[in-house]
Formats: structure tokens, sequence, C-alpha cells
């Protein structure tokens, strides 16, 4: 029988009945429904709205209802959703005592309650995942810190750096994903138990009780918004948004890097796959697998919006719609970051590769023309010059640091014999020491910032 079944005079329809319920899916809430139930139970035994031994039987129902879920004993089935399967159940166990749970709540603010609930624990399982890969990024950076490679501005070959500031260029990502998730924690750890269907309550509850319990920092202050607000549950999938899009771009560096075409890194056979066709393939797999993943969270986080913008006040049932697109963000964001960890902690780095790549593409010509205005020359004409150098090695096929200092000094008389040290990779990488810069002093103390930051999560 359905918790609201009397005021109707015939049941509900096969088809109806299938398309409404939400049980298949919300049954993921069960352990958030119990925890919410025991504190709503005992608060109505302490405020004597129910007897004492009656809360009491509740929370032991509960109580035991919960564990033999958790061991299989108890199959989650046969309900409209969760929290009347918990209520059932516990109606079947202990009588009577068991109906009156429900007293002054509503399922309105009971799944809101829950979704609460189940949310600030998945983000302090996101916040957990995310500081592993932030703290492997920083291992990886400390590992190659004296590395040089090339850095790119629009896919080409801009100026050298340190491999160091390349993977920390990702940690600082992932710690502001990982702010952004502790403060929708923060946010969002507000209790809206007690607000019944949306006008609150005439009963004599005490809403301290169960936000203590229930470990909330504060109580809702408007019953209307309270039931009725799925902010939090579009902060999370934004929030996995960016992480996603963070996670898609290291994807694409990887996918680029570990390409025969570049071979500054390779992929370890336990993380890469075959073809069925060509026997010597060593396919990305995972990061083509995550960098695809990246679309279905931003459609999660779009069909959200889209259901909440037209909402009136308060609850309506589209809300039931916030679940499963947040149950497949959540799985999805835990994968890929745990995936991408495992990797990033295997992945082995071609040092020589990377170090003669980083030369290509003419990388050190604004330290030339870093090195005329130095000396003097207004920085325009000191990029003209360095120009005519490039095209003086386009058309001979040479490099700036394989020219003589005769052919610097045809260009300005500015040039001296110490520009030839200018032109080498290493120089040029550790020649940018300002913060946030290439250099291994620079890299090392970014590192060090990362490291005195990720220490609040």
């Amino acid at each position: 029988m359905k918790l609201w079944e009397g005021r109707f005079s015939a049941p509900m329809s096969a088809d109806a009945d299938s398309f409404n319920e939400s049980l298949s899916f919300d049954k993921k809430l069960y352990q958030a429904d119990i925890a919410a139930s025991v504190a709503h139970a005992t608060m109505l035994g302490e405020q004597n709205i129910i007897a004492p031994q009656e809360a009491q039987a509740i929370c032991d129902g509960l109580k035991e209802i919960l564990a033999e879920i958790e061991n299989g004993t108890l199959a989650v089935a046969g309900a409209e959703d969760i929290h009347s399967f918990v209520e059932g159940e516990l109606v079947r166990r202990i009588g009577d005592a068991g109906k009156k749970l429900h007293t002054a709540r509503s399922r309105n603010d009971q799944v809101a309650t829950d979704m609460r609930l189940y949310v600030r624990g998945s983000i302090d399982g996101a916040i957990a995942l995310l500081r592993d890969l932030t703290e492997t990024l920083l291992t990886r950076a400390h590992e190659s810190l004296r590395y040089i490679m090339p850095g790119f501005t629009h896919l080409r070959k801009a100026q050298p750096i340190t491999c160091g500031q390349y993977f920390l260029a990702y940690a600082e990502m992932f710690l502001r994903d990982l702010d952004r998730f502790s403060a929708l924690r923060a946010r969002m750890n507000v209790m809206p138990l007690g607000s019944a269907a949306l006008a609150g309550t005439s009963y004599p509850i005490d809403r301290e009780i169960t936000r203590k319990l229930l470990k909330f920092d504060e109580i809702s202050q408007n019953s209307l918004d309270a039931v009725s607000d799925r902010d939090f549950v579009a902060e999370y999938a934004f929030n996995a948004s960016l992480v996603m899009a963070h996670l898609s771009r290291l994807c694409e560096d990887t996918i680029l890097y570990t390409s025969d075409e570049f071979g500054y890194w390779t992929i370890p056979d336990e993380y890469s796959t075959g073809s069925s066709i060509m026997p010597q393939k060593k396919n990305p797999d995972l990061p083509e697998l995550v960098r695809g993943k990246t679309g279905r969270v931003y459609g999660h986080l779009l069909a959200l919006l889209a259901t909440l913008k037209g909402l009136p006040l308060a609850y309506n049932k589209d809300l039931q719609e916030d679940k499963e697109g947040f149950f497949d963000t959540e799985t999805t964001l835990f994968s890929c970051v745990s995936i991408y960890t495992a990797l990033m902690k295997k992945m082995k780095l071609n040092v020589n590769v990377m170090y003669e790549a980083a030369g290509g593409g003419f990388s050190t010509a604004t330290d030339v023309a870093d090195y005329l205005a130095k000396k003097g020359v207004p920085f325009r004409d000191a990029h003209a010059i360095t120009g005519k150098l490039v095209r003086y090695c386009i058309d001979k096929k040479t490099t700036l640091d394989s020219i003589p200092l005769s052919v610097f000094q045809e260009m300005s008389h500015v040039f001296e014999k110490d520009v030839l040290a200018v032109v080498t990779v290493r120089v040029s990488a550790e020649g940018r020491n300002s913060v946030g810069g290439s250099s291994q002093e620079a890299a090392r103390k970014n590192l060090y910032s990362v490291r005195r930051r990720l220490k609040k999560y």
C-alpha cells in the first residue's frame, strides 16, 4: 500500500506506478534516509511528541533494517521509493509504533534532508580523491623539476619550460577544484528537516536536536525554500564539470605526448589497450574515455539547470529528476579521477626526447629579444631584429643555437658573445625566475606553495 492511498478510490495503474517509482535509483539514499529518520524519531521522543519507548523502538528497528541492507540479507525492493520502503519495512517489524515515525515530517523535507546528507558525503569523497590526484602531480613535479620540455601556445612550440612547472599547472587547477568543493560543503551544510511539506509544522519540534544529531552547521530559515532548494546539487554538478574539464585537458596532453609524433611520455602497458586488427597498436583508450565522459557530466549539469529554471514554489515532482543525473555524475567523477591518479603515478617521462624537442620551433627567440631589450634596445625593435634572425634560420635551414656570433652581429651590433648561451634551452628555462616562472627555483617555490595550500584539505 502507498503511503498516500487513503484519499484514492482506485489503486495506481501498473504503467503509472512504473513511471512514477524512484526506488530503482534512490535506494542509494538508504543510509541517509535511515540516519535522518533515527534523528527525527529521537527528537520526537525527547519532545514527547511520541512516547519515548516508541521512539526507541523506531530507532532500534531502523538500525536493524540498516544492518540487514548492508549485510545483504534484506533486499531493497517492492516500494515506490526508498522512503516508503524504509517506513513500510519498519511498520512490518514493529507495528503501529512505526506508523508514528512520519509525525511532523513530510517526504518533501525528508528527501531534501537525505539528498543533503548524501551529497555531503559525496563531497568528502570527491575531496579525498582530488587530494590524492593533486599529491600525485606534486610528486611528479618534484621528480621532474630539472627536466626540460617544450611549452606550447596555439599547440605550437613557444618557450622551453621545466616539467615540474608543467605538472604544477595541473596541480593548481585541481587545487581550485578542491577549494570549490570545500566551499560548497560549508555552504550546503544546512538542515531542511522540520520544514515538513512546505509550511513548517504545528508540532512542538526542536530542530536543534536533529541538527546536532545529523551534524549540520545550520538550520534552514525558510521552509518554502528548504524543501525546493537543489542549488547544492547543481553546484556539485558544476564543480564536477570543472574537474572533468581539467582532467580532459590533461587527457588531451597525454594523448598527444604519448603519440609517435611527440614521444614525450609512454603510457604503461597496464593502462593501455591494443587493436583487434593491428598488432602494433598501443592505444590511449583510458585518456580518451575520460575525455569522452566529460560531455556526459556537462549534460547532467545542463539537465538539472533546465529542470530547476521553471519550477514554482515550493516542492514539485520534477525534483525527482535531480537524482539519476547526480548519481551518474558522482560515479563518473570518482572513476575518472581515480583512474587518472593511477595512470599518472606510472607514466614514464622520456626526458631526452622532451629536451631535444624543447629546442625546436625557435623556442628561445623571445630570449634573444629580451637580451637586446636588456641592453637598451626598445623591445619592439628587439622583436623585429629577432624576427629577422628567425627568418635567416628558416632560409638556411638552421637553428638559433647553431648560427655563429657573426650572424647575430650582422643583425645588430649590440650582440656580444654571451648571446650564444642565451639561446640554449636550459638557460632559457632557468632564466625565467619570476614568481610562477619556469625555472627550477620558481617551480620549487610553486611546489611548496601548493603543498601548503593542500594541507587545508
